[in-house]
């Protein structure tokens, strides 16, 4: 490949999966560079700041916005969330392949500030196993999860907004990591992406 990196950006319901598919992605092809959001939500057992999140007070996160710190930021069951802008725009320019897992709204804005975007919608087989995970999760009420589910529902009227979509099945998570590496390469060798240099070089070899 040749010129700017790819931005690929994986979105669906909460508990279709995306952490868990994203992480064994990048474990397969290692020159991934995964954008770490923000958000002004508690960490969850285990997450670390600058790797899973960076946590931030709601007042920090404003002065950011105020700053125009953020390609995008929306508000999502209670609380903020943010891509920062400085580490998108250096990762592409200087060729690596990015991905990144925001809400659905948060994919919306991306495609619109990045057209050349490429949007994967991730669900599980059935609606019901979202229930499943989330409490499976154990770090939320039982009220957060009813919370989660009704956004779901509302998040599938954007699928046909999206350029590809992934069906994540229970104990099947190594053929939706597959489907998921399948569209990476297919996108990189597009035509398109190369330059016109890049072609002449290849017609005159």
């Amino acid at each position: 490949m040749f010129g700017p990196g790819l931005l690929f950006v994986v979105s669906g319901p909460s508990g279709a999966g995306k952490d868990t598919l994203v992480d064994a992605l990048r474990q397969r092809m290692p020159r991934l560079k995964y954008s770490v959001s923000a958000t002004t939500r508690a960490p969850r057992p285990g997450e670390n700041e600058g790797e899973h999140y960076f946590f931030l007070s709601r007042d920090d996160f404003q002065k950011r916005i105020a700053s125009n710190g953020f390609l995008e930021h929306r508000e999502y069951n209670g609380n903020l969330y943010g891509t920062p802008r400085d580490f998108v725009e250096h990762t592409l320019t200087e060729g690596y392949d990015l991905f990144m897992k925001p809400e659905v709204n948060g994919a919306l804005a991306i495609k619109a500030a990045f057209p050349d975007a490429v949007l994967i919608f991730l669900l599980p087989d059935k609606f019901s196993h979202l229930r499943e995970r989330l409490l499976a999760r154990r770090t939320e009420t039982n009220e957060e999860i009813a919370r989660r589910l009704e956004i779901a529902h509302s998040e599938m009227q954007y699928l046909r907004n999206f350029d590809y979509i992934v069906i994540n099945e229970d104990r099947r998570e190594e053929e939706a990591v597959n489907d998921l590496e399948a569209i990476v390469r297919a996108e990189r060798f597009r035509i398109h992406r190369y330059d016109e240099d890049s072609i002449r070089k290849l017609e005159d070899s």
